[in-house]
């Protein structure tokens, strides 16, 4: 699918709902400064610095979902303690519905405790993980009341997530129960299932997405090649009878199943800083995806950009829309796709405005491309966010110049300055005064040499008259197209006269 087509997705998901049933457990961490080793014994001593809490296994889902924009309702089982408090205030202010999370009181609400060493107060790395937790089957009657509250949710819900961490309450006649429901009212069921070598229960289901690992040990073999990918994946369809397969196989991407085709999706080089809650990023971006009426390989490839910026964070942070936005611009944004037309620039313009960037504007000729240019365009960059370069044309460059110049024609200038990273839009025009550019870009900021201190920066008043500013670079002693050009048309002269 092209770069365009997937921001379209992207940006119309709309708000649909997720009926999310699984293990909630709460995420805590204590950060602390590694400062001596313990006389008690050779253990670290660490001076507590910090507490976090976040939500985690089910609860990590749900907080992706709400931020991607949709709707959550939450099903399932807390303990009646502190934790539980902790838990649904987490929720609640994220906006997720917790009123189907019930309270007993024999078992404890799901907590994984993390203590993390800080060297220099900031580096981090995890030292220890303590669970509280009770992964005995649930009871019939607390599996009777969740059935209940799910029945209530099913027909205001646009699909349905599972998400198992074998903790005792997804036993395989109540998640049947949930899977026939949800077929009979029509809606998809997608799953993240455990570490597990029995996927039965999950039979009927529209999609699993299982990693690597899972994968393997649910068919029996080790997945290492996508060939194997292949062939486990048709495995889990044909055994459960599923619509889709997801086999997520960290950096080689991921690999898709349907009922119509197979594809093997790669996924870009990232830095991993922590692989926490990848899988819950990517269940809730195939979740809100397919509810929002995305087909199964357009919701994988949101899904793989979502997770892949998610490893790049520590510990299960969530992933936002316009994230993925900026992810995909700037990964499919080459040299020639810098360059747009003024109407195509301010379409563009006005994406980067809602997300509060700053628009810097300069124009020039940029003939022949030298040291100061460079430094220049640095400058630029260093003024805000979006640099936006208009290029005088070749009539209007013949105009200012004469009839000899452009020594380079407008479209190799345009994709030279597209390659440079200070650079983030081209646009041509064809006037000599940028005045009526200036006016259609609305830059926040106008950037002119400071030969321009004197001349009059064109444009000024305008920029000026809504509250825009205007910023001078320093130029290069020495270092212009005009002065590059007739030092090599002598270089030139001496080489015909040696030859």
């Amino acid at each position: 699918m092209s770069y365009t087509n997937l921001l379209k997705a992207v940006t119309n998901l709309g708000s649909p709902k997720v009926l999310l049933v699984g293990d909630f457990m709460l995420d805590s961490y204590i950060y602390g400064d590694a400062l001596r080793i313990s006389p008690e014994a050779p253990v670290q001593v660490l001076k507590v610095v910090q507490r976090e809490y976040a939500g985690g296994g089910a609860s990590s889902v749900a907080a992706d979902v709400v931020t991607l924009g949709a709707k959550c309702s939450c099903i399932g089982i807390v303990g009646n303690d502190d934790n539980s408090k902790r838990l649904l205030e987490i929720l609640n202010n994220l906006g997720a519905e917790t009123d189907s999370l019930i309270k007993i009181d024999d078992r404890p609400t799901i907590t994984k405790e993390r203590v993390i060493g800080l060297a220099q107060h900031r580096h981090r790395q995890q030292l220890l993980r303590v669970d509280d937790e009770c992964t005995e089957p649930l009871p019939q009657e607390h599996a009777h009341r969740l059935i209940d509250v799910y029945k209530k949710q099913l027909s205001t819900c646009d699909v349905v997530c599972l998400q198992d961490h074998n903790k005792g309450m997804l036993s395989p006649d109540f998640c049947q129960e949930l899977i026939a429901l949800a077929r009979q009212a029509g809606k998809k069921v997608l799953i993240d299932p455990p570490l597990d070598s029995d996927y039965n229960k999950f039979s009927g289901a529209s999609l699993i997405t299982p990693n690597r690992k899972e994968c393997s040990h649910a068919v029996g073999f080790e997945i290492e090649t996508i060939t194997d990918a292949e062939k486990a994946s048709g495995i889990l369809q044909e055994q459960l009878q599923l619509e889709t397969v997801v086999i997520t196989l960290d950096k080689e991407g991921a690999f898709l199943r349907t009922r119509e085709f197979s594809q093997h999706l790669k996924t870009l080089p990232r830095n991993v800083y922590d692989v926490t809650g990848a899988g819950d990023m990517m269940l809730a971006m195939l979740a809100v995806a397919l509810a929002a009426g995305c087909d199964e390989l357009t919701s994988l490839q949101l899904a793989n950009i979502a997770g892949g910026i998610e490893v790049e964070k520590f510990g299960g942070a969530t992933v936002s829309v316009d994230e993925i936005v900026n992810e995909i611009i700037s990964t499919h944004k080459g040299k020639t796709e810098k360059i747009h037309s003024i109407e195509e620039l301010i379409r563009h313009l006005d994406y980067h405005r809602q997300q509060k960037e700053t628009i810097v504007f300069t124009n020039g000729c940029f003939d022949v491309l030298h040291r100061g240019h460079i430094e220049y365009l640095k400058f630029c960059k260093d003024q805000g966010d979006i640099v936006v370069l208009g290029m005088n044309s070749d009539s209007s460059v013949r105009q200012l110049k004469g009839p000899d110049r452009p020594v380079n024609n407008q479209h190799d200038r345009a994709v030279v300055l597209a390659g440079l990273e200070s650079v983030d839009y081209v646009t041509i025009f064809n006037e000599p005064d940028p005045l009526n550019i200036i006016q259609q870009v609305r830059p926040d900021i106008l950037v002119k040499g400071s030969d321009w201190a004197e001349k009059g920066v064109i444009g000024r008043e305008f920029v000026e008259s809504y509250g825009g500013r205007v910023e001078l670079a320093r130029l290069v002693d020495g270092k212009s197209s005009t002065s590059t050009i007739e030092k090599l048309k002598g270089l030139n002269g001496k080489s015909n006269q040696e030859g």
